[in-house]
């Protein structure tokens, strides 16, 4: 399938998903949300793809924010709208995928953008990556899961900060934060990616899988996390990946775990 707004690479057993808006700094349009659902729906359903690494095109930025050209004369209900169905078509949907995705935060990360990053499993960003939230400014405040999943991330007191002050932070301070796992040279962004998405390949998909409900759960309201844990610790156990892990762990030799598990 073509897209217009984004770059799709698969090699193996990992996609690469590059944003390819250069001139708005990668910002998210509709269009685009669109089609990031398409790809991330198709690499779900891969059997050979076990893990999704999305980026933004050149260095300048990740993805810069939201497309504020297309809701500056939104009412209410307009509004209400765009948000929920960005949420319902993005945002919330790969937090909920049981292919692992890693943000590669390579420039600005804003609004939007930072939102998007979040949603991701967990991030990795390039030293000259900038982060924030600056929707106070256009009188609004984060409209696509900022605001639930900000302070997660990093605590409620510095999340409250951020959104209120609008400041962006550095690459180093995201880091301190507990925002993004690790920071490299912009060179060393794609190959530390690659490597961790390789130590991921090697384990097994259904337990990814099981943990990724498992803990995304912890964040549900009226969900015990803790009961889902048992739920998804036991099926592991009516897997072949179990037997084919415990088995090669016994025998001392590599597991040869199955293809992605398909939900």
């Amino acid at each position: 399938m073509n897209y217009n707004n984004i770059i799709i690479v698969i090699d193996d057993y990992l996609a690469f998903i590059t944003i390819n808006r250069p001139k708005k700094l990668n910002a998210l349009n509709k269009e685009t949300i669109a089609e990031l659902h398409n790809v991330f729906r198709d690499l779900e359903e891969d059997k050979d793809v076990r893990v999704i690494v999305i980026t933004g095109s050149e260095d300048k930025a990740f993805v810069a924010g939201a497309d504020i050209s297309e809701f500056a004369d939104f009412d209410e209900k307009e509004g209400s709208k765009l948000s929920k169905n960005g949420q319902d078509l993005l945002f919330d949907f790969i937090e909920n995928l049981s292919t692992p995705v890693i943000a590669a935060i390579n420039g600005f990360a804003l609004g939007g953008g930072l939102e998007l990053a979040m949603s991701c499993h967990f991030r990795v960003a390039s030293m000259n990556a900038k982060m924030g939230l600056p929707e106070v400014t256009l009188g609004l405040i984060p409209g696509y899961g900022g605001t639930q999943r900000l302070p997660r991330l990093i605590g409620k007191g510095k999340a409250m900060e951020m959104i209120m002050t609008a400041n962006m932070i550095t690459a180093e301070e995201a880091q301190n934060y507990g925002l993004v796992n690790h920071i490299v040279d912009q060179n060393e962004l794609v190959p530390l990616c690659e490597k961790l998405a390789f130590k991921i390949s090697q384990n097994s998909s259904t337990a990814i899988a099981a943990a990724i409900k498992a803990i995304n759960s912890n964040y549900k309201d009226g969900v015990n996390g803790f009961d889902v844990e048992i739920k998804q610790f036991g099926k592991c156990f009516g897997t072949h990946d179990f037997v084919e892990g415990s088995t090669a762990f016994l025998e001392k030799r590599k597991p040869n775990f199955d293809k992605k598990w398909i939900p």
